[in-house]
């Protein structure tokens, strides 16, 4: 059932990585029983499922024709729908591989979030949201779209003692996160004391905040495979400044670099960023009218994904930043730049 769009979505984004055709078995899902009313009836043994690789598989094998035999025998064998259902805000399907398993929302059967069972990294933007704590001061730092649990996941096994306090409209999805994604493991205090608190509600309503401030905000809220319309608003970024403690930051997934740019599809001509290569967006644009020159942005590399994203604040010491980070986000954190209206 489609959302209107007046209403505030917090949940991930879909991601950019690049995708190939493949016919899903749907097997038979064992949810709670409560989630039982809302089950998706299918009457067919099978269907054709957009879905995106991963990102390893993406650049080692070959994307095969749909409907080819091959691409046939590889979806049999190896991929499986573990949970398709529709809950008040979106149709969530949850799909198995050997190596991942995969949460996709809505009709654009993007991807959401991501859970590797053999490696830790994604080689997406979840991987950045991990080298904000190094430049944030100590406290608790905000999720404003939790979706499967995939930026708390990845931070909490970087930095054990994170208090990450987050929230997500779909009380539904959360229910799903704890059973296929481990979100559930997240609530539990590590030994260094870290956990991950879930809140079911508006991301953006004034009581998504903790006292004291927040140390640092990751902004993750899409509806419908696009940015929320409120998010394009400088007001918006005000309100949420307004929820941090001093020094305190905001790390934004901006969307795809095919995400919708401002003024009827024209770039700007008032913006101008280092080495040419930027794609603006009316969400980056709102940002930097909200934060004048103290907005850095970074595009991630095409055979990851193609997402933008943007951090509020002083632009960082780079090498400093970088020093205190583990690999792959040591060199990736290089790659920010400053933004600045002419």
């Amino acid at each position: 059932m489609a959302m209107p769009m007046s209403l505030q979505i917090s949940m991930n984004p879909p991601s950019s990585l690049p995708n190939q055709h493949l016919a899903l078995h749907f097997s038979s899902p064992q949810p709670h029983s409560h989630l039982l009313p809302f089950m998706r009836r299918k009457s067919r043994p099978r269907t054709r499922l957009r879905l995106p690789c991963t990102p390893r598989r993406a650049l080692e094998e070959p994307a095969m024709p749909p409907g080819s035999a091959a691409a046939e025998e590889d979806g049999d064998a190896s991929f499986s729908v573990v949970a398709a259902l529709q809950s008040q805000y979106n149709e969530i399907v949850v799909v198995d591989t050997p190596e991942s398993r995969f949460l996709l929302l809505d009709s654009t059967q993007n991807i959401h979030s991501l859970l590797n069972k053999e490696q830790k990294w994604t080689g997406s933007y979840w991987d950045e949201f991990v080298s904000l704590p190094a430049i944030v001061p100590p406290g608790p730092i905000a999720i404003f779209g939790l979706g499967g649990g995939t930026a708390a996941q990845l931070m909490l096994q970087s930095w054990p003692s994170l208090q990450l306090e987050s929230w997500e409209i779909d009380g539904i999805l959360i229910d799903i996160a704890r059973e296929y994604f481990g979100l559930s493991g997240l609530e539990r205090p590590t030994e260094a004391g870290g956990f991950l608190s879930v809140h079911i509600g508006d991301a953006l309503s004034q009581s998504a905040t903790v006292p004291g401030g927040f140390a640092g905000i990751i902004v993750d809220l899409f509806c419908d495979g696009k940015i929320l319309p409120q998010l394009k608003e400088v007001s918006t970024w005000l309100d949420i400044n307004k929820k941090l403690m001093p020094n305190g930051r905001i790390m934004v997934n901006c969307g795809g670099a095919h995400a919708e740019v401002s003024n009827g599809g024209e770039r700007p001509t008032n913006t101008s960023v280092s080495n040419g290569s930027w794609l603006q967006n009316s969400t980056i644009k709102a940002l930097c009218q909200a934060f004048p020159n103290e907005l850095s942005w970074k595009r991630m590399a095409e055979q990851e994904s193609e997402n933008y994203l943007a951090l509020t604040g002083p632009p960082p010491d780079l090498n400093t930043w970088s020093a205190v980070l583990p690999s792959p986000l040591s060199s990736n954190v290089k790659h920010w730049k400053p933004c600045k209206l002419a």
